[in-house]
């Protein structure tokens, strides 16, 4: 499930610059293949960060994911558009750094989802030995 849709990058940035990010053919409109293929990546790359500390899907999107797949999705657009500018750029390191404190679990996504644990202990059972130097049960 993407964490935001064209319209949360509207909202945010505008229709004028998701034109201009998306209008791969010159004809004036907005590409939805291009708009969703870049949320879609921009999701796969929170998921990577996101997966270490929850288990996935999540039940609810937090607000703070729309916003980080949004920063994501048009530094990405921006990219192939050759439109990238140091505010893009910034905002992109930004949402990366974030999601790495989150992987860590320096930062919670606020949400009561139950938190992946790798640290516990480890119990191994196993059936009595069955072969032994010398002898076969």
């Amino acid at each position: 499930m993407p964490y935001a849709s064209a319209q949360d990058i509207i909202d945010r940035y505008g229709s004028d610059t998701l034109l201009m990010l998306t209008d791969r053919d010159g004809d004036d409109q907005v590409d939805n293949l291009v708009i969703d293929q870049a949320i879609a990546d921009a999701t796969a790359e929170i998921d990577t960060y996101v997966a270490a500390k929850y288990s996935l899907p999540l039940a609810v999107t937090p607000s703070v994911l729309v916003r980080l797949c949004v920063d994501i999705a048009i530094y990405r657009l921006s990219a192939t558009a050759d439109m990238v500018t140091e505010e893009k750029r910034q905002r992109y390191e930004d949402a990366t750094s974030l999601l790495k404190r989150i992987a860590k679990g320096e930062v919670s996504l606020g949400i009561s989802e139950p938190v992946k644990t790798t640290n516990g202990p480890v119990h191994i059972v196993s059936q009595p030995k069955r072969f032994g130097r010398g002898r076969l049960l």
